[in-house]
C-alpha cells in the first residue's frame, strides 16, 4: 500500500475549489534563514497550497537570473544543507502548508539518501522534486520514499517520449512538474502550446496531477495555465517580491495570484 500524498491530498483540495493549485517557491537561506520561513509562512497564508523551498547549489544549470542570484547569495552568507530541515520544520510548526523541498540530487547523495529522507519527514516535510534525477538512477530514494512515506516528484518535458513519460509518471508520487523548452521570450502563445501539450501527455501516460509553471507573475497566468494543468507553479516573481519588498510583497502577490484578500 502506497503512503499517503500530501502534495496530492493539498492539490485534490484545490480542485474541489474549482481550482488549479497553486505552488509556490523560495530558496532555502534567502534572504536569510528565518525570511525564508517568515516568507513560506506568509505564502501559506495568502493561498499557496504547496510550498517549493530549493537548496541552493553552486551550479544551478535550471534556474534564471534572480534566482541564481539569491542562491548565490544564501551560500555566501554560509547555508548549510542541513539547514533547510530547519526551514521546513520552522515553517510546518507555523502553518498547515504542504512543504516540497527542490534539490538537485547530489547534496542528498552527500548526506546519504536515507538520512536525508528521515530528516525531512521528521521534520513535517511533503517530499522531493529532484529536476537531475532520472527514475531509472532513483532505486535508492524509491525505496527511502517509501520508507518514509514522502512524495517523490520527477520532471517531464516537451522531449520526453512516450516510454520515458510512462517510467517518470509511474515513478512519481504526488504529482508530475512539467517543464517547457522556453523559446523567445515573451512567445507566450508558443510557450503555453507547449506546456499545455506535456501535460495532455502527462495526463494520456496515466498522471493524476500535472503541475507546470511559465514564467508566471500574474493572476491571469495562473488562471491561462490552470485551465489545462492541475498546479501553478511560481518562482522568480515571488524570489523578486521577496529581495525587492520582502515579505509583505510576497505576502501580497502571493494573495493576488491565489486571487485572495491580503492576509497581512
Amino acid at each position: 500500500m502506497s503512503p499517503v500524498s500530501k502534495s496530492a491530498a493539498a492539490i485534490a483540495a484545490a480542485r474541489a475549489e474549482g481550482r488549479p493549485a497553486l505552488i509556490c517557491y523560495l530558496p532555502a537561506g534567502f534572504p536569510d534563514v528565518q525570511g525564508t520561513i517568515d516568507a513560506a509562512v506568509a505564502m501559506a497564508e495568502n493561498g499557496a497550497d504547496i510550498i517549493e523551498v530549493g537548496i541552493p547549489y553552486s551550479d544551478p544549470v535550471m534556474d534564471g537570473s534572480v534566482i541564481q542570484a539569491a542562491t548565490v547569495q544564501s551560500l555566501a552568507q554560509g547555508f548549510k544543507v542541513a539547514q533547510v530541515f530547519d526551514i521546513v520544520r520552522g515553517i510546518t510548526e507555523r502553518c498547515n502548508a504542504t512543504v516540497m523541498i527542490m534539490t538537485y540530487w547530489n547534496p542528498v547523495l552527500r548526506m546519504g539518501v536515507d538520512e536525508f529522507s528521515r530528516c525531512l519527514a521528521e521534520a513535517g516535510g511533503a517530499g522531493l522534486i529532484t529536476p537531475d534525477l532520472v527514475p531509472d538512477e532513483a532505486a535508492e530514494w524509491m525505496e527511502a520514499s517509501d520508507k518514509y512515506g514522502l512524495d517523490r516528484v520527477f520532471l517531464v518535458a516537451p522531449s520526453s517520449t512516450e516510454a520515458r513519460m510512462k517510467a517518470t509518471v509511474e515513478a512519481s508520487r504526488g504529482f508530475v512538474y512539467c517543464v517547457s523548452v522556453m523559446g523567445v521570450t515573451g512567445a507566450r502563445a508558443e510557450v503555453s502550446d507547449a506546456a499545455a501539450a506535456v501535460v495532455a501527455a502527462a495526463h494520456a501516460a496515466g498522471a493524476e496531477n500535472a503541475c507546470v509553471g511559465l514564467g508566471v507573475s500574474q493572476r491571469k497566468h495562473v488562471t491561462e495555465i490552470g485551465a489545462y494543468s492541475d498546479g501553478v507553479i511560481v518562482g522568480t516573481a515571488l524570489v523578486a517580491a521577496l529581495r525587492d519588498g520582502g515579505v509583505d510583497a510576497v505576502a501580497k502577490l502571493t494573495a493576488e495570484l491565489s486571487g485572495r484578500t491580503v492576509n497581512a
